[in-house]
């Protein structure tokens, strides 16, 4: 055992020992604490931000810039899969020419109303992530 895990251990995480391990509870008294339980998950699941989509490795739940449409993320369905969402502007010929113009409280009003973004949905549909942009 390394010394995160013990220290861990004496500062009140009680973990479960099954097929996989599940940390069930963890007390935080100061910042110090919440840093070494965010070290202690990084060594522990280190790929919890991470994932392979047809081949390579990708970083889910982090939107960058799409190539079918004007941005992508991956995420993770409801089966387990790590699916590609494509949302955003498609524009014509390649050109992503439309901004998003959150700034203006008419349009951002406008938007989330057109997209029911009060109820976004699921983190699998291209709404969750297009309501969240705005």
């Amino acid at each position: 055992m390394d010394n995160i895990t013990k220290a861990l251990y004496s500062n009140h995480i009680n973990i479960i020992r099954n097929e996989s391990e599940e940390i069930e509870e963890y007390d935080v008294v100061n910042e110090q604490d919440i840093t070494e339980l965010i070290e202690f998950l990084k060594h522990y699941k280190p790929d919890v931000n991470e994932a392979e989509y047809q081949g390579r490795k990708v970083k889910l739940g982090k939107p960058t810039r799409g190539d079918v449409k004007k941005f992508k993320v991956y995420v993770k369905n409801p089966k387990g899969n790590v699916v590609k969402v494509n949302f955003g502007h498609k524009g014509k010929g390649g050109e992503k020419t439309m901004r998003i113009k959150k700034s203006d409280p008419a349009r951002r009003k406008s938007f989330r109303a057109r997209h029911n973004c009060d109820n976004p949905g699921p983190r699998h549909k291209a709404r969750y992530w297009s309501c969240r942009k705005w």
